[in-house]
């Protein structure tokens, strides 16, 4: 039979970083590839504890369905705690618990884009998300990347020079891939822009709790005095990936469209990891819990900036990072990145390849992304110490 997919999934392709995962499978390689979170960064033991006396207490509560909205007291509770701690919110917002933050990405495209409408992203950006804007058949317009965030210049010529720009999307902490943390001058300016052009801001914040040095920057969602900053959090990186629980903090209107398209979508989060959340919140000491996981990144991302100065230096640089989970390495100019990444398949190290990242994939670009967060100190070094020899000999 020959089968015929619709014009939205047509041109989309794999995942590169699930593709490179193939490689990553082999025992033999070291994977510098993944995002995933350290693997003592889980509250097993915490997690237990709260499943057991959940079973014991409420199994009824944990296996029946639930409200789209989210379960009642994490969304009180999240509201409550994210104005308190980070000013985010205002009695013009509302909440809704996702299978996730990529169902966030989803849905607002789903609900704020027409096709060939645009998405203003960041160069490079995250891959889930801009698969998550070509499944809508979005025009993406990506924006450079610089040390301290989107340049704010560039981003001016972009909203100038497209019409119908639904919204700008931005990861402004420790962003993914390039490690990159948006200064408080540039999140005004943007903020500013945002207004000039009227348009919407999805402002993505998964590790902004992971911040190991440097000083604290508000949110973007702190500026929002007109209900244009669509806000996503996420327990992804601070309490497990595996429970696909994250929230959207956005303006009621927005927030009620959003909650349609998960009816037609799961119906609702899993109410049982939704719970697992908030008693692990409101039950045990969260703070020293954040301490934990900022200290076992602190060491990581020391130990793996150390070694890239041991062994990749000067060929191969990179800017230092405050927080998160990923480094943005650059090569020279005229390396042939996709090459060497390949190369370095064939050395048994797995990186991902900056294209990925790209909203043109077929754009030219010298960096790759590594992270230090999942393979033991010695993968780091192994792996790290080969993709420096590698590129000693290229040059």
């Amino acid at each position: 039979m020959e089968y015929k997919f619709s014009d939205r999934t047509n041109n989309l392709k794999p995942s590169a970083i699930r593709e490179i995962f193939k490689y990553a499978a082999d025992p033999t390689v070291v994977s510098l590839s993944a995002g995933n979170p350290s693997p003592d960064a889980f509250p097993v033991k915490e997690l237990e504890e709260i499943s057991a006396r959940l079973f014991k207490e409420n199994p009824i509560g944990l296996l029946q369905y639930s409200v789209t909205e989210g379960y009642a007291p994490l969304r009180e509770y999240l509201l409550k705690y994210m104005k308190e701690k980070y000013d985010i919110g205002s009695a013009d917002d509302d909440i809704l618990i996702t299978t996730g933050a990529q169902q966030i990405m989803d849905f607002s495209t789903k609900a704020l884009v027409n096709e060939h409408e645009v998405i203003i992203t960041e160069a490079p950006s995250f891959i889930g998300s801009l698969n998550s804007f070509r499944a809508y058949n979005a025009k993406l317009v990506g924006v450079p990347v610089e040390s301290d965030g989107m340049s704010m210049e560039l981003l001016e010529k972009a909203l100038s020079e497209n019409d119908n720009v639904r919204f700008i999307y931005t990861i402004p902490n420790f962003q993914n891939p390039s490690g990159v943390t948006m200064s408080f001058e540039k999140r005004k300016k943007l903020y500013e822009l945002a207004q000039k052009y009227d348009v919407m801001i999805l402002e993505d914040n998964p590790y902004g709790d992971l911040r190991y040095s440097g000083d604290f920057i508000p949110a973007i969602k702190t500026l929002d005095t007109d209900g244009r900053v669509i806000y996503a959090g996420s327990f992804s990186k601070v309490i497990s990936p595996g429970i696909r629980v994250a929230y959207v903090i956005a303006p009621k209107p927005v927030i009620q469209k959003l909650t349609v398209c998960k009816q037609g979508s799961d119906v609702h989060t899993n109410i049982w990891s939704q719970m697992l959340c908030y008693e692990f919140l409101t039950k045990y000491d969260f703070e020293a819990h954040l301490e934990k996981l900022r200290s076992i990144y602190r060491e990581k991302a020391k130990f793996a900036m150390d070694l890239l100065d041991k062994y990749c230096a000067p060929e191969i640089t990179y800017d230092k990072i405050d927080g998160g989970l990923f480094i943005w390495c650059k090569l020279p100019e005229g390396v042939d990145m996709p090459g060497y990444v390949r190369q370095a398949i064939e050395r048994k190290v797995c990186v991902v390849p900056g294209n990925a990242f790209l909203t043109d994939e077929t754009e030219t670009t010298n960096g790759f992304r590594i992270n230090f967060s999942t393979p033991t100190d010695e993968q780091l070094e192994k792996g790290i110490r080969a993709l420096g020899a590698l590129i000693k000999e290229i040059v």
